[in-house]
């Protein structure tokens, strides 16, 4: 598994129905990115002034929705995972 570092965080995507409630499938090419995601992995948060760890506004689990151009994108094991910034969350789903 993938152990991000500082305040990254690691997140399955969570790819749209590719079909239309009529039933009409859309191709990849008609499809925009992705913006939301699983957290599956944390990091240990980004380090103040005063050496101490800022905790993180998500946690493993929570589905968030981040933004569209950030993160790196990384496949283990066949599965795409993106590896993104704290700052690049910008809500959390619920």
């Amino acid at each position: 598994m993938i152990k991000p570092l500082g305040d990254r965080i690691v997140i399955k995507v969570i790819e749209d129905t590719e079909q239309t409630s009529g039933g009409i499938f859309i191709p990849d090419s008609a499809k925009e990115k992705p913006q939301k995601g699983e957290v599956v992995a944390i990091g240990l948060g980004k380090l103040n002034d005063k050496g101490e760890r800022e905790p993180l506004d998500v946690n493993v689990g929570d589905k968030i929705l981040y933004a569209k151009y950030s993160g790196t994108d990384v496949k283990v094991d066949g599965v795409e995972y993106k590896i993104l910034s704290v700052k690049d969350a910008l809500a959390v789903i619920e």
